[in-house]
């Protein structure tokens, strides 16, 4: 099925709305075949009653009214080709899925092989008059690092054990990473992707490279956001809680003193994670509450962190495998299953090189994400994504932090 964006409507001369009223009064007695759609429709009666209610506005009023019903003819008529274009985008992900619980086979035809419209009508005009603005509801700040260890510390009276420097926590990291089955260029190549190949332990999106506001609660080697924190401590918490157990076990003096407490703040955090449904929806509100922040913590921590960070991705590499995907995930699609979920992302990692250079990005993305994604809408296709993040890779892999977590390998 084929989209071109509509042209925007072109407006009758005040003077001969009267003759547009009679023209359009057939089409309004005529059959469906005759009808306008609904959008354009309602557009033009917009138009005519701003025509007529215009009484002695001034010319500048009058030309932003004109401009006003061009533009809202416009994107009428493209939100209803681009209710369209994601309504097929919503059904072909529909039978996909329905397709791979039946264990049948995905082809070609399951999706949607043009590409979005894009709004390029005209942009909507500046009312020269004043006009009442409704109030914005005050944005809800964003928690930073010291939010997170302020909660960690009034919950559980803790404060996670930093590293003494980052060349010790990317070791830490590195020995468990390997010794949970990610490689070297999984690791190396996804940090240098989500920090650019410069982040420490403890960097938040938005705070970094001269950055002055953080942009979300992700932190660290590979981003996890508060959700992600609360969700691997009810899913893997009972394993972070043996890794922890056998280095107490290992430990003397007042080190076995601290790991201790460690150890019981983590057994009451996996155990408050694990109190609700093993969903993302439950786990989010978890995540934007105190309780939540106070598990982030852990992130920063030289013991629990590093295997929150590898968990992040493990949990990818175990998914396609349990999927039957049994071939080892290149870095970059190890990626796409973490930026876009792990289903998401192994419907694009399986699919075949010559489906890729085909199949558009808008087949593994909601509307509204595509359109304020500028990355997916310029490489378009699922082989250009996938490619683009290989450069990203290469490029920001020769950075400090990408050739030191490298070396601790």
């Amino acid at each position: 099925m084929h989209f071109s964006i509509r042209k925007p409507l072109t407006l009758v001369p005040l003077a001969l709305v009267p003759l547009a009223l009679v023209l359009l009064a057939p089409a309004a007695r005529g059959g469906e075949a005759d009808a306008l759609p609904p959008a354009v429709s309602n557009a033009k009666a917009q138009l005519l009653s701003q025509f007529f209610g215009q009484g002695g506005a001034s010319p500048a009023v009058l030309e932003y009214r004109r401009k006003l019903g061009e533009y809202q003819a416009a994107r009428a008529a493209f939100d209803e080709e681009a209710g369209a274009y994601w309504s097929q985008i919503s059904e072909k992900r529909r039978t996909r899925n329905a397709k791979r619980r039946s264990g049948q086979q995905v082809t070609l035809d399951d999706y949607v092989l043009e590409h979005p419209p894009l709004y390029s009508g005209p942009k909507r005009p500046v009312n020269p008059e004043p006009e009442e603005t409704p109030e914005r509801p005050a944005r809800k700040p964003i928690p930073v690092v010291a939010d997170f260890l302020r909660a960690a510390q009034e919950l559980y009276q803790f404060m996670p054990q930093r590293p003494a420097n980052e060349a010790e926590f990317k070791r830490a990291y590195a020995r468990y990473a390997v010794a949970s089955g990610l490689t070297r260029e999984q690791a190396v190549r996804v940090y240098s992707f989500e920090t650019g190949g410069t982040g420490s332990f403890d960097v938040q999106a938005g705070i970094e490279h001269g950055g002055k506001r953080a942009i979300s609660t992700a932190i660290g080697y590979n981003q996890l956001l508060t959700t992600n924190s609360v969700e691997l401590l009810a899913e893997q918490g009972d394993e972070f809680i043996r890794a922890m157990g056998a280095k107490v076990a290992q430990t003397s003096g007042p080190a076995r003193k601290a790991l201790e407490h460690k150890l019981v703040v983590l057994k009451k955090m996996v155990a408050y994670a694990k109190s609700v449904p093993d969903t993302w929806s439950e786990h989010d509100k978890i995540g934007n509450t105190a309780q939540g922040w106070a598990m982030h913590a852990m992130v920063l921590d030289v013991d629990v962190g590093p295997m929150l960070q590898t968990h992040k991705l493990l949990t990818s590499v175990l998914f396609a495998r349990a999927k039957g995907y049994n071939r080892p995930l290149t870095a970059a699609e190890l990626e796409m299953m973490n930026l876009t979920g792990d289903g998401t992302g192994l419907d694009m990692v399986t699919m075949p090189q010559a489906m890729r250079e085909q199949v558009p990005t808008s087949n593994f993305f909601q509307r509204g994400g595509y359109e304020r994604n500028p990355v997916a809408i310029r490489h378009n296709t699922v082989a250009k994504l996938l490619a683009v993040t290989d450069s990203r890779m290469d490029s920001n892999s020769s950075n400090a932090g990408a050739r030191e977590l490298a070396a601790a390998f």
